[in-house]
């Protein structure tokens, strides 16, 4: 996936099985892959009392010392010298991906994915589900956001890095992989056996409802969604639509230049999206819509969950705070932080946190996400009956809305 453009990529990190992500700023960049020992051997001293540092000595050592001399693949040890160099900062959305992990990154933003369907990302040290995919077979099989992964395959889940986990859960299609989950509210650890197989994820799906009322679902903000969602409004347009319901649940992000064409169609004016403010005060930078607001008179409702993140969060935040239309569901996940992802000359990626993003009026949703204007939940019973509540309150509202006017 070539861009010519420095893009910022508003993503939860997430291994959709395939797809890695949370706040990127992918920027067409390619640096030399320097030599994991002597990137480690001019660390500063001063935090290494231990001279740890030493990795040449380290090699040396493995080389004359170690058993099993065919364990030792420099290129490999290398590769895991460097993650583990960048996981010491401590930050989860700063990680170092190898070539591997970097091809299959890509590819799920192309939205071509294998396995379960569901965004992962690690909290507090534990493998959790931020959302199934639409039509996945993690969605069929319940999995739910906020479900935390404890073994897979009776391999507990802690004791992987992200990807040897995510290798874990993906797999040949028509194979299965069991999970053992656990569960808010619930007593007992849930056994979940899910067969695995190819995904597409459609960007965008449109629905007409009773009264002129339009569902549009926008699942993930990547390269088909702006041309997707113009078809989507050239219907809407024409349908003479007397509502619509906007749909990011379950979307964990994507493009933010998408996301703010997305919320360019819904609010008048040139407005500020988001604020995204950096290390270097001087550099912080405010995005703007473009000014196009084809929607911008439709009465609008937003519909969230714990598996809406971070460019899903850029949209509600904004609807939010310009009152342009009621937010409807649950909290969102909370993902407030954006990474420059670096291209390595061997294909290898590093992504690392470069800033936070703001909502128009300066609110943070790092960490705490944004809270819907009403609040509405979905109950294991409405799963059971296949009831969608949050749709519904938003369907009322937009019905109430011209009745009374």
């Amino acid at each position: 996936m070539q861009r010519s453009t420095q893009k910022l990529i508003i993503f939860v990190l997430a291994a959709s099985i395939i797809s890695f992500s949370i706040g990127w700023s992918f920027a067409k960049k390619t640096y030399t892959n320097p030599s994991v020992i002597s990137v480690i051997s001019a660390t500063d001293n001063r935090s290494d009392p231990g001279k740890i540092n030493d990795m040449g000595d380290v090699w040396s050592k493995l080389q004359t010392v170690y058993y099993d001399n065919s364990k030792l693949d420099l290129a490999k040890l290398k590769y895991g010298a460097v993650k583990g160099f960048v996981a010491a900062i401590g930050d989860p959305y700063t990680v170092f991906m190898t070539p591997e992990e970097s091809k299959d990154f890509e590819d799920g933003l192309e939205g071509e994915l294998e396995g379960i369907g569901a965004e992962l990302t690690v909290k507090q040290g534990k493998l959790v589900v931020v959302s199934p995919l639409k039509n996945s077979p993690a969605q069929k099989a319940g999995l739910k956001p906020g479900d935390v992964i404890y073994k897979i395959n009776d391999k507990i889940a802690e004791d992987m890095s992200l990807y040897d986990a995510i290798k874990a859960i993906r797999g040949a299609k028509g194979s299965a992989v069991k999970l053992t989950i656990i569960r808010e509210n619930s007593p007992e650890p849930i056994e979940v056996k899910i067969v695995r197989d190819s995904i597409v994820v459609d960007s965008v799906t449109v629905e007409k409802l009773p009264g002129d009322i339009f569902h549009v679902s926008i699942n993930q903000f990547n390269d088909h969604t702006i041309k997707e969602f113009q078809s989507a409004i050239q219907t809407i347009l024409l349908e003479k639509a007397k509502g619509m319901v906007l749909d990011v649940r379950g979307n964990g992000g994507g493009y933010l230049d998408t996301s703010v064409a997305v919320l360019s169609e819904l609010i008048s004016g040139q407005q500020t999206a988001s604020i995204i403010k950096k290390r270097d005060t001087s550099q912080n930078e405010t995005v703007k819509t473009n000014g196009s607001g084809k929607l911008a008179d439709i009465p609008l409702v937003v519909l969230v969950d714990k598996g809406s993140a971070s460019a899903s969060e850029i949209v509600a935040g904004a609807i939010q705070d310009y009152k342009r239309g009621l937010i409807i569901g649950e909290k969102t996940f909370g993902k407030g932080s954006v990474q420059e992802l670096i291209k390595l000359d061997d294909g290898a990626t590093l992504r690392l946190t470069i800033a936070k993003w703001f909502t128009p009026l300066n609110r943070t949703i790092d960490e705490t996400g944004v809270a819907p204007d009403k609040e509405v939940k979905i109950t294991e019973e409405d799963i059971k009956v296949d009831r969608d509540p949050q749709l519904d309150a938003a369907v009322s509202y937009l019905k109430s809305y011209h009745s009374s006017r």
